[in-house]
């Protein structure tokens, strides 16, 4: 517990930052990134995740960690007018007392991305400490510092979640969803505890004034795994789906051992999630065109010929052009021969858990709490599930 006179200090900062906070920047009405970058045209849906940090956050944390594949998996399965969309996830973290005081113990941890094993990442590096927790600010943040789109077509969602009263701090909640609604967000409130508790300490009120939607859940929960009889197939065709993935540039090399090394953090914290880590390597929504010469050149942002000599691996690098080309064919067809028994697999898992009562989504768990109101909201933009 802090002390009087630091909690005094604290008020201070804040205060100093919500005056500065009454500018926001335009977003471009076309759907363009905020710095003109182009997108590829694609349906949007963005979603900010905005995580209580805290002391007793452990088991939030732990929930996002193992939750974080299946959030993307069905997120990403939503189509608009018949076309698929672009997945972007940003991530902040709040109530950290490492974190700085006049930042209001708030911190972007990743902007936007659809880079997901750098997501994965930067998740499993949070810890928790301390205790100030202030959702209006990080609200406030997230609305300022991310590059939400313009287009008002787009699904634009943030979920706040964590368990201390949602109107602390110096920054009005109630401002924080105002400016939000002018942007086009939705804000969600998730609050570890009690539904009544939640509802006393202004969390749903924090998600009405936008719109969303308020739920409770068990801060604690653990997700169980159940085995099943596809794992082991799945298991060997991950590692195969790893070996068609060709690393160029300068940071190749460290993008492919990060790759395996989130699937060893996922597999490590619950085999549940590595299963649906692999099915989202199976989609569209996993790419990796920055250091992987088969994506790159599939998706057309690079084309081999414009690879210089020096960013070439030392295998492409030893062959003739023509051989180069054969070679990365060769390896974007066994991905997709891969990727397609990965998702039939996938689909035979899902069918094995449901026959054995084994696949019902708990009520008091995160994934059920960010997917469950996500599809209201997308259903009035035009989404539409998957399969």
């Amino acid at each position: 517990m802090k002390s009087a006179n630091t909690v005094k200090r604290l008020c201070a900062a804040l205060c100093l930052l919500a005056l500065a906070g009454g500018i926001t920047t335009a977003r471009p009405r076309d759907g363009s990134s905020r710095d003109g970058r182009p997108r590829d045209g694609r349906p949007l849906v963005q979603i900010a995740l905005l995580l209580d940090t805290s002391n007793s956050m452990d088991g939030l944390i732990n929930q996002a960690k193992s939750q974080l594949w299946k959030i993307v998996s069905e997120s990403g399965k939503m189509t608009q007018n018949g076309r698929p969309v672009r997945l972007e996830v940003a991530l902040y973290e709040y109530g950290n007392d490492s974190l700085s005081i006049l930042s209001g113990y708030v911190r972007r941890v990743m902007p936007f991305t659809d880079d997901l094993d750098e997501l994965s990442a930067r998740l499993f590096e949070l810890d928790t400490n301390g205790g100030s927790e202030y959702c209006g600010e990080v609200v406030r943040r997230s609305l300022e510092e991310l590059d939400w789109s313009g287009r008002d077509s787009d699904l634009k969602i943030a979920y706040v979640a964590g368990n201390e009263p949602f109107n602390q701090g110096a920054f009005d909640f109630r401002e924080a969803g105002r400016r939000a609604v002018r942007n086009g967000v939705v804000v969600n409130t998730i609050f570890c505890g009690g539904r009544e508790e939640g509802i006393a300490t202004m969390w749903a009120e924090g998600a009405r004034v936008t719109g969303g939607a308020y739920m409770n859940i068990d801060g604690d929960y653990e997700y169980g795994y159940v085995p099943c009889p596809q794992d082991d197939r799945l298991s060997e065709l991950n590692s195969r789906l790893n070996d068609t993935y060709i690393a160029f540039g300068a940071r190749g090399a460290a993008r492919k051992d990060l790759q395996k090394e989130q699937d060893s953090l996922a597999e490590g914290l619950n085999k549940a999630g590595f299963y649906e880590r692999a099915k989202v390597k199976s989609s569209a929504n996993y790419s990796n065109s920055a250091w992987d010469l088969v994506d790159a050149t599939s998706s057309g942002a690079m084309p081999l010929a414009s690879v210089k000599e020096t960013d070439l691996p030392d295998e492409l690098r030893a062959m003739p052009k023509e051989a180069r080309e054969a070679f990365v064919a060769g390896k974007l067809a066994e991905r997709k021969k891969i990727q397609s028994e990965i998702a039939a697999l996938s689909a035979e898992r899902e069918a094995y858990l449901a026959a054995n009562k084994a696949a019902a989504p708990a009520e008091e768990a995160l994934d059920t709490a960010i997917l469950a109101p996500l599809g209201e909201v997308a259903r009035k933009k035009g989404f539409v599930s998957g399969n």
